[in-house]
């Protein structure tokens, strides 16, 4: 196929029709003549290396550049594609260079001399001679023997400056490969190294330093990905949602409270989570603490702790979800913004964080899944007892009223702004009967 305005088109005839038209065409239909038949013709002198009647197919190169690039772009392990091209192209390189030395010793004369290729029966031999030979030149390894002409001088050094370009290459290519790993791993993962100086330079060392390494080895052993919306800010909206909905939702639809609520509801959501991980011993709120967030389980598990930190009242697992409470306006909720229980992580735990203001933009949008949130914060306040039915009432009470009064203010104004029309239209109707009265003065003057 081919592209026309970044949509690939894979109609057999019209991509027969492009290629067809297109240069390369040409090119490819030279590359694939076959020219060694030219060798069969009588009154053609039999050349000995029937492949350098081959040649044409290197026309092919571009062709096979262009297949790497494409490889290289599709493939999910772009380093090892990188890799295993760079390998491929030494082998040949080798050979190569192996079949011009074979060659110049067929020329010269197979063994007549010790830097030649040794006149062996099996041809199988002499091939592996020359690539062991050039394997020495190009790698700059080893001894070879001392070249006798001035033809095997000449050779020998142009294999030697070839060596150290290709050296130079090989470098340069497994730099890059080291590079791309190292900025792979940079946009993945965060870096332990600046923490770890800070705190050898504040003398907070120790115990603490090996808590933060651990926890860093485990983001990469486990492969959590906390960085996830940097990694994904350069795509558009709506391939964002597709990529984050992909990924998160069906841990997302674990939770219980989501069960019921509709997809696009989730996918709203889904945008606006922040994994974390937490470690173990580690606190993820506190009793008392404003709460701005509200946690849902990915992995892990968490316990809610009595007061002195090691009591453990209950275990929350993957699915759950806990802080709504601090985060909707309940009427009657005794803690208001606070949190209402201790929860510290027993293992490393994985969760989804998602803000307050995450939350009320959500929640606007869709009235159904505000109510479903507010009647189950309503069922674990009753169930806790923090929940103030007197205030409850009252507070539902003073909403109606306020609604009451809010709806005689609109009638209350509907009525001003008639009665404004009102004297607007005769305020009009005067101007123009003064109007009238003015021309017909002017008439009699």
């Amino acid at each position: 196929g081919f592209l026309e305005d970044g949509i690939l088109v894979q109609d057999v005839s019209r991509t027969r029709r492009r290629y067809l038209l297109s240069r390369t065409f040409p090119w490819d239909m030279m590359a694939v003549l076959p020219t060694e038949l030219l060798c069969l013709l009588p009154g053609v002198p039999r050349v000995p290396g029937v492949p350098a009647a081959r040649a044409n197919r290197c026309l092919r190169a571009p062709r096979l550049f262009e297949a790497f690039d494409r490889c290289e772009t599709h493939t999910g392990w772009p380093n090892v594609f990188r890799v295993a091209k760079l390998t491929l192209y030494l082998l040949l390189g080798i050979h190569w260079h192996g079949c011009l030395y074979f060659a110049l010793s067929a020329h010269l004369g197979l063994g007549t001399d010790p830097w030649v290729c040794p006149s062996f029966p099996r041809l199988l031999r002499r091939y592996l001679h020359s690539f062991y030979f050039s394997t020495l030149v190009l790698a700059t390894v080893g001894d070879t023997p001392t070249p006798q002409r001035k033809e095997e001088f000449l050779f020998l050094t142009t294999g030697f400056l070839l060596a150290v370009l290709g050296f130079a290459t090989i470098t340069g290519s497994i730099s890059t490969v080291i590079v791309n790993l190292s900025a792979a791993d940079a946009a993945f993962y965060p870096d332990a190294g600046p923490v770890q100086r800070y705190l050898r330079a504040r003398g907070a060392g120790g115990q603490l330093a090996r808590h933060v390494a651990r926890w860093h080895q485990h983001l990469r052993a486990q492969r959590k990905l906390p960085a996830e919306r940097q990694v994904l800010q350069v795509l558009s909206q709506g391939l964002r949602a597709e990529v984050a909905a992909s990924v998160h939702l069906a841990a997302l639809r674990r939770v219980g409270l989501f069960r019921s609520w509709e997809r696009g509801v989730l996918q709203q959501l889904v945008l606006r989570l922040r994994p974390q991980v937490f470690s173990p011993g580690e606190f993820v709120c506190r009793r008392g603490d404003v709460g701005r967030e509200m946690y849902f389980i990915r992995e892990g598990r968490l316990a809610v702790v009595a007061e002195d930190g090691v009591t453990q009242l209950a275990v929350l697992g993957e699915g759950l979800y806990f802080g709504e409470i601090s985060l909707i306006n309940i009427k009657g909720n005794t803690a208001g913004n606070r949190r209402t229980a201790n929860i510290l992580s027993i293992g490393y735990s994985d969760l989804f964080c998602l803000g307050k203001e995450d939350l009320a933009e959500v929640l606007a949008e869709f009235p159904c899944a505000r109510a479903a949130m507010e009647a189950k914060g309503r069922e674990l306040l009753l169930r806790m007892g923090q929940l103030d039915t007197g205030a409850e009432a009252a507070a539902a009470a003073a909403e109606a009223e306020a609604e009451r009064r809010l709806q005689g203010l609109e009638v209350a104004l509907e009525g001003l702004q008639t009665r404004a029309a009102r004297l607007l239209a005769q305020l009009e109707a005067s101007a123009l009967r003064m109007a009238l009265r003015i021309q017909r003065l002017e008439g009699r003057l």
